[in-house]
């Protein structure tokens, strides 16, 4: 879990929800997934002026300073991984890239509302959007080079992902990590 308030990430113990690891962030910590053993973390850096970077984390280590990528457009905000590549959200953008092993932009996917979250699950890339406070947030799923949305949420669900039974997301409002199934 990262947080913007302390600029740390926390390793959280899914079973008793306490804390086992905490870091020193290089900036505001926006969205990050496990690779392995290795976290892929967004950095918000500079500041107001906001630069966004792929980081490498470690546990038990840290962030590698060497490891550093910034991202296309100097706009992310949340990393899935389908077990073989990386894919970048960009929130304002509504999109979500592909990328290879450079960091280079495969693919691109478009979405109708802003992008709150993703995550893999049942080999489908699911989406958090939101639609404004008249369309209100959905749960996306990936379909071609879109994503369209497939339910309504009842709140803003940040951060998305899949433990291979339930979603799990932060909701803001309350300050709570929620969990819910489709």
């Amino acid at each position: 879990m990262g947080s913007w308030e302390t600029d740390r990430i926390y390793g959280i113990d899914p079973a008793h929800f306490t804390v086992f690891e905490e870091q020193p962030a290089p900036g505001k910590p926006v969205g990050m997934v496990a690779i392995g053993d290795e976290l892929r973390c967004i950095v918000s850096e500079g500041g107001e002026e906001d630069h966004r970077f792929i980081r490498r984390y470690i546990p038990g280590h840290g962030f590698k300073e060497h490891d550093k990528i910034p991202c296309p457009d100097d706009t992310g905000s949340f990393l899935a991984f389908d077990g073989e590549s990386l894919w970048l959200s960009q929130r304002y953008n509504r999109r979500i890239l592909l990328l290879d092993a450079a960091m280079n932009v495969r693919r691109e996917v478009h979405a109708e509302g802003q992008i709150l979250g993703m995550t893999f699950a049942d080999g489908a890339l699911y989406t958090s959007l939101w639609f404004g406070k008249d369309g209100g947030p959905k749960l996306g799923r990936m379909s071609g080079d879109r994503v369209e949305p497939i339910a309504s949420l009842r709140f803003a669900a940040i951060s998305l992902t899949y433990d291979g039974r339930r979603f799990w997301c932060n909701e803001p409002k309350s300050t709570s990590i929620v969990a819910f199934t489709l």
